[in-house]
């Protein structure tokens, strides 16, 4: 009876063994992915959200400039027509 208990615990530390190893070797899989994929994304020149909203912001901004500008210059041409 002795024996049987000791074959059911080293076959308990054995399966306990083989799940550490197993999750070791997916820890391991998931830092490599991760750099794969942060070299691949590094490699591709891509813009971080903030430098992406900067950019928006100040096209925006131009976008304005450029609308109060042309009103400007139409409002300008209107009154030089009605001087000649």
């Amino acid at each position: 009876m002795q024996g049987r208990n000791k074959l059911m615990d080293d076959i308990g530390q054995i399966m306990t063994n083989a799940m550490g190893v197993a999750q070791g070797a997916k820890d391991e899989a998931e830092t490599a992915m991760k750099s794969l994929m942060d070299r691949w994304l590094a490699d591709r020149d891509f813009v971080t959200r903030d430098e992406f909203d900067a950019v928006r912001a100040m096209a925006q901004k131009a976008r304005k400039e450029n609308e109060a500008l042309k009103l400007r210059i139409d409002s300008l041409e209107t009154a030089r027509k009605s001087k000649k």
